[in-house]
């Protein structure tokens, strides 16, 4: 009996850990994941047990709406995350918010399912936006059915917002938001996002529509089955069985492809757009199910409306491919894809799966966001309620209730109008407001504000209204306040506020009494002097020992320096992100326990915030000119946000520690791995090379044309190209980077700094720093990328050459091989390569005339890219390699299938 229990108890405890073992795998498998049921109650949560997708409510993510449960008949032959739904009786525009990892590709996935939650049985029609842009309209074929829809959205930002709008068709509601993390390197597009048309399991023999498990990104598989072709399967593969590439296609969608009956005909399905100025892509995903025998053979062409598209294409052998075309496909009023077999070919062509997606312009501007963490800070100190949802100025047609802001067009919206009166407000007036810069009117009267009318509003150098009156404020107006109000810049209106002086004397009054103070202060120490001075030596002591115990504290050496400036280091160091104490980067450094390497402004360390990798740059004792560059790179990068260029995620200020939190980059940096210096270095191909350099041009493009006023990095070169763990390309080092005058001029006059090397020859003898300086560094990094080399080249005499000079040389020779690094061993398209060195001489030319300016030397590094991946095409299929690039689609529109 007593054996029984032991076994029934061990039994219980085997089940409970086995138990406990699969949520933490779940758990970890759902890592990339967010899954929210809208509506479900508070603090609920739950995995849904038919999909395994562990779901939590979505109530700390928005704040307005009602939340409504779906009828027992309506939830019976549902899954439980469409139970619920929330509503939005209320607004025009309601937003949730939702926190994310920055520089991250998502895809983001709403449902909706009306199941007549408001006893109307009456779908309604709303839109819905992505930020401030319009991503959807949501309609319904009747009450009956759900629907969804998807986009994959690059993410610059640590939040999303996702909002229902209100176009006078029903009542906006949703049922799940979902968000999938996906690998940067794959869906990608030359602008905009992608909005799902179409996803289709184009083999399957069950009917049945996939999504997670068996898809690690949780894209739903949806079976497209026609009467002129026929499947073809494998035995059941699982996604271990299956060589994968990053797209991830699930095996169970890749053990069957579709194939013409005739199998002469070739295999064709078309698509015909709602407007032919739609832009799309289109991914192709391909695997052999078959075993071929010794005289089979598998080949085929595609083709796009009769033009050769790609090919041939031999399919491998529980192998995905996945081709898709870096060009979006637009102009066509139908389009036709044929998959002819060659001519040596046995059998038809296959294929297993196909996404059509629509690309998106998502290009309107948010607000600033110095104002949006500024206003969203008053709206909560305040509580405010009202309808301050979503961007507080974009779209203009839902802008915020009180709010006026700036569209010049060029510029991303500024807050320009705050209007707070006859709100309920209490306590003192808000610090925040102090950071909305471009603030002109500001109207805080008929509220119960206390305290006093704090100084920081004379910062406000734009502020020509300020309306405080009928509050409890005390106190005095500040002076530069009243003397602005007397000149006349500023109106001011301050009645009704019994314990508060607005008059010149009341500042004097106080003034005096300061002084009087002071005085009495002077007369007690005095005789308190003598009476201390035999504990000087004493306090001398104690002062030493602890300067000498904060020496040893690594990183947190003083910083004594003099900036001349009127901006406090403060405000020079404010950010839209999280402010850090010392101590948080002790613990997120682990005591500053790994170096990463040494940087001009001090030490950077390896960290973590949570679960994610960050670099932690400090300040070290230094020169002034090295805090100055310090404070330049926070300033550009609190303003500057692209995919290429590094990311700044939170910074520490104390008096004796600055320091800074960026993206860890995890592969080092360019000139690491073309030295092969990195412990880990990379031999990379060709086609590695073009994408580095590709990245790279676009981040200085965007400096020079994407910032108004343009940006100047001043020190563009390969260690300042960070590698992330895809290989992925971001510029960095800020801390020399000027901005051209806004007064039309095209350059700036400079002192000379940069590196040996990279430093354009005519702003050294100028002084005249234009983009084309940026363009001479970069195209001596092109000729790095090209030839393995050092900038500054030691020759077989001992003598110093430079890079440009060198291959100058050998081009005059006429063979490229002998330019080109010899770790490469040949494997490069030679029209490609010749076109890099065409690009990269250009840009060094010695007169700035003669270069191109970055959006041409972007647009002729991706002709240098597509002619490799060209080349790559071709030997793929007998090389094995991962992926190729070939076509895109739409995301709207009803797809026909046919075979002919």
């Amino acid at each position: 009996m007593i054996q029984q229990r032991i076994i029934r108890m061990l039994l219980h405890s085997l089940s409970v850990l086995l138990g406990v073992l699969a949520v933490l795998v779940q758990a970890q498998d759902q890592s990339g994941f967010i899954s929210i049921d809208c509506g479900l109650p508070p603090n609920s949560s739950y995995t849904e047990p038919t999909i395994g997708i562990n779901y939590i409510s979505d109530a700390k993510f928005i704040n307005t709406g009602v939340s409504i449960r779906l009828s027992p008949s309506e939830r019976s032959n549902l899954q439980q995350q469409l139970w619920h739904v929330r509503s939005f009786p209320n607004g025009v525009r309601n937003c949730y918010r939702i926190i994310v990892t920055s520089g991250n590709k998502y895809l983001i996935r709403a449902t909706f399912y009306y199941g007549n939650y408001d006893g109307l049985n009456q779908v309604p029609q709303f839109d819905l936006h992505l930020g401030v842009n319009p991503w959807d309209t949501v309609k319904f074929p009747n009450a009956s059915l759900s629907s969804y829809t998807e986009i994959i959205q690059y993410v610059s930002l640590d939040y999303i917002h996702l909002c229902l709008v209100n176009t006078g068709r029903g009542t906006p509601f949703i049922s799940t938001i979902e968000l999938r993390t996906l690998k940067n390197d794959t869906y990608d597009t030359e602008s905009g996002s992608l909005a799902r048309l179409r996803r289709y399991d184009l083999g399957s023999t069950t009917g049945l529509t996939y999504r997670y498990k068996d898809d690690a990104y949780d894209r739903i598989w949806v079976p497209l089955p026609f009467n002129l072709w026929t499947q073809v399967s494998t035995s059941l593969l699982s996604n271990d069985d299956l060589a994968q590439n990053h797209y991830k296609p699930p095996a169970v969608v890749m053990s069957t492809a579709a194939t013409p009956i005739n199998a002469s005909a070739p295999f064709e399905f078309y698509w015909d757009p709602d407007n032919v100025d739609t832009q799309y892509k289109v991914f192709m995903h391909f695997n052999e199910v078959q075993k071929l025998k010794p005289n089979e053979s598998r080949s085929f062409n595609i083709t796009l409306n009769g033009n050769f598209w790609f090919g041939p294409l031999v399919p491998l052998y529980q192998t995905t491919n996945t081709i898709y075309n870096p060009l979006t496909l637009t102009g066509a009023t139908r389009y036709l894809f044929s998959l002819f077999k060659t001519e040596t070919s046995t059998l038809p062509p296959i294929i297993n799966a196909v996404e059509i997606y629509i690309v998106k312009d998502m290009s309107q501007s948010e607000t600033e966001q110095d104002d949006v963490d500024a206003i969203t800070n008053i709206k909560k100190a305040y509580g405010v309620d009202k309808n301050w949802d979503g961007d507080p100025c974009a779209p203009v047609a839902y802008i915020w209730e009180g709010l006026n802001c700036s569209f010049d067009g060029n510029n991303l919206p500024r807050i320009t109008s705050l209007n707070l009166a006859s709100s309920g407000l209490t306590g003192q007036i808000a610090s925040d407001i102090s950071k909305l810069s471009m603030l002109q009117f500001l109207d805080l009267s008929n509220n119960s504000l206390s305290g006093p009318v704090p100084d920081f509003l004379t910062q406000l150098q734009s502020l020509k209204v300020l309306k405080l009156g009928n509050n409890n404020l005390t106190g005095s107006v500040p002076t530069g306040l009243v003397d602005r109000s007397k000149e006349g810049s500023l109106s001011l209106s301050v009645g009704q506020n019994p314990n508060l002086c607005a008059s010149a004397s009341c500042n004097q009054v106080n003034q005096q009494t300061d002084d009087k103070n002071t005085k009495k202060k002077k007369n007690i120490v005095i005789p308190v002097v003598a009476s201390v001075a035999g504990i000087f030596v004493l306090i001398v002591i104690v002062a030493a020992a602890i300067i000498c115990g904060l020496k040893k504290r690594k990183p947190r050496a003083a910083v004594n320096v003099h900036v001349e400036t009127n901006t406090p280091i403060e405000s020079q160091l404010e950010s839209k992100k999280r402010q850090y104490s010392y101590d948080d980067l002790v613990k997120i450094t682990n005591n500053f326990e790994r170096v990463l390497g040494r940087g001009g402004f001090g030490p950077v360390y390896h960290g973590f915030i949570d679960d994610i990798q960050v670099a932690v740059k400090m300040l070290s004792q230094s020169s002034v000119q090295g805090y100055q560059q310090f404070v330049a790179e926070v300033k550009l990068l609190m303003r500057v946000h692209h995919r290429n260029l590094t990311s700044l995620i939170g910074y520490c200020n104390e008096a004796s520690s600055v320091g800074l939190i960026y993206d860890y980059m995890a592969k080092g940096n360019l000139h690491e791995h073309l030295s092969g210096k990195h412990s880990m270095a990379k031999l990379l191909t060709w086609e590695d090379r073009l994408r580095i350099a590709v990245d790279s041009a676009q981040g200085l493009e965007y400096l020079h044309n994407g910032c108004k006023p343009p940006i100047i990095h001043r020190d563009v070169k390969c260690t300042n190209i960070l590698l992330n763990e895809n290989f992925q390309a971001k510029l960095a080092d800020f801390g020399l980077s000027k901005s051209l005058p806004t007064d039309g001029s095209t350059h700036v006059t400079a002192t000379i700094a940069g590196t040996p090397g990279y430093l354009d020859p005519e702003f050294t003898v100028s002084n005249r720093l234009t983009e084309k300086s940026d363009v001479y560094s970069f195209g001596v990094v092109i000729l790095e990328i090209i030839t393995g080399q050092p900038a500054i080249l030691k020759t077989q005499d001992d003598e110093k050459i430079h890079i440009s000079q060198w291959v100058s040389s050998m081009l005059s020779n006429g063979d490229i091989r002998n330019i080109v690094d010899s770790k490469l061993r040949g494997d490069f398209d030679n029209n490609s390569v010749w076109k890099a060195v065409e690009i990269g001489m250009a840009c060094v030319s010695i007169t700035s005339a003669k270069r191109p300016n970055m959006s041409d030397v972007v647009t002729e590094l991706k002709e240098c890219l597509a002619a490799e991946l060209d080349r790559n095409r071709t030997n793929h299929y007998t090389e094995n390699s991962d992926s190729i690039e070939m076509a895109t689609v739409s995301l709207t529109t009803e797809f026909g299938p046919q075979a002919r």
